[in-house]
């Protein structure tokens, strides 16, 4: 069975703190080799248990990894009014970094959509509630209050657009998707009705159930986040 994996950058890169703690997260090649070797574990998959169990070999059609270039716009802190070149900044430099390690690994394809124009900073919802509370004033509120808010465009329908290209060429019999949210589901229905396999792996996050009629089956295989001490529960499975 040949197997496309398609990652979430974005996503991928939230999820990895919770299910790789001792792994530094600004390191861009080890970011890279935790994404490639996400992929390659689901080309291995395990039914049932000892001494039943059986092994399944996918071969791998090609890694898909989708992201936004780093921003790199100028602008001026909101109380401060310091000047900030994004470009410059450690997020910028990694991002930057993630991406060129990307680009260089076998059966790897980077696909970038854009950032929106329309940015501009917003306070950070917990300083709002204190704000509205009546715990903190205006004139109290710092540049370290306030995040640069600006929106991923394009990344979707990326996403949306391989998945029916490889369903409706028949490049592949199985995409897996490192994904969370509903936002796939369009592109999954029409995948399984040209009759490929589609497995969610959403890193041990919990979904919403209804999801699952869906997809396929759901996979997460990094390491489980550990909670205070427990494991985070299953997802459940379709």
């Amino acid at each position: 069975m040949k197997t496309a994996i398609l990652i979430d950058g974005g996503y991928f890169l939230k999820r990895f703190p919770a299910c790789y703690p001792t792994r530094d997260r600004a390191d861009a090649k080890a970011v890279a080799r935790t994404a490639f070797e996400i992929a390659l574990s689901h080309l291995t998959e395990r039914r049932g248990k000892a001494p039943n169990e059986t092994v399944i070999t996918h071969d791998l059609h090609r890694i898909f990894f989708y992201d936004c270039p780093p921003l790199s716009k100028r602008a001026h802190h909101p109380v401060s009014r310091r000047p900030i070149d994004f470009a410059k900044t450690p997020q910028s430099i990694f991002r930057s970094a993630l991406h060129d390690e990307l680009r260089c690994m076998r059966k790897m394809a980077l696909r970038l959509g854009h950032l929106s124009e329309q940015s501009e900073w917003v306070l950070k919802e917990p300083l709002l509630k204190e704000l509205l509370a009546g715990n903190r004033t205006f004139a109290s509120l710092t540049d370290e209050d306030f995040r640069y808010d600006t929106r991923q465009k394009g990344v979707d329908m990326r996403i949306g657009t391989d998945i029916a290209t490889l369903a409706y060429k028949r490049n592949v019999d199985q995409i897996v998707l490192v994904a969370g949210d509903a936002d796939f589901v369009p592109a999954a229905k029409l995948a399984r009705r040209e009759g490929l396999d589609f497995v969610l792996d959403p890193m041990w996050k919990n979904i919403h159930p209804s999801l699952n009629e869906h997809i396929d089956g759901i996979r997460s295989t990094c390491p489980r986040p550990v909670v205070r001490g427990i494991p985070v529960a299953e997802p459940p499975r379709a």
